[in-house]
């Protein structure tokens, strides 16, 4: 009987813990869901996962391999690029396309965040297979990682 009796409690304790979980969750229809946390935008955690939970564990792991994936993307301008007075790396869009093909599908995605994070530069909003074949990419710098 005494496992039996612990294997209720066992279960009776998950019950209790998503109850809760649900009663906060603001798209939650769980009745009884009233006590739900008010969302404020001036909130530092707003649009954040929970802290320790598996979604911000999933996003951390996948943020570790977007730096990692721009990092090699700015080893390969350094390497094909042409180098700059100033020490920055010059690249035509077309040159890195065909080179990066191999490599990765995500080469555009990449330069977009990589200039986000001010380590390259390129005009305009976006870059196209073949119309910006000419377009010259400038890379400043090469993140170092840990």
């Amino acid at each position: 009987m005494a496992g039996i009796s612990k294997r209720v409690n066992q279960w009776q304790k998950f019950f209790d813990d998503h109850e809760q979980k649900q009663k906060i969750n603001p798209f939650s229809e769980w009745e009884g869901a009233s006590h739900r946390q008010k969302l404020d935008k001036n909130d530092p955690n707003y649009g954040r996962p929970v802290e320790g939970s598996m979604t911000e564990y999933r996003g951390q792991k996948a943020g570790e391999l977007i730096s990692g994936e721009i990092v090699e993307l700015c080893h390969v301008i350094a390497d094909l690029g042409q180098k700059n007075a100033d020490g920055s790396f010059s690249i035509s869009f077309g040159n890195l396309f065909e080179a990066y093909t191999t490599i990765s599908n995500k080469l555009v995605g990449m330069l977009m965040r990589a200039r986000k994070q001010n380590l390259l530069t390129f005009p305009g909003e976006m870059l196209f297979q073949r119309r910006d074949d000419d377009v010259i990419i400038t890379l400043f710098k090469i993140p170092y990682t840990d």
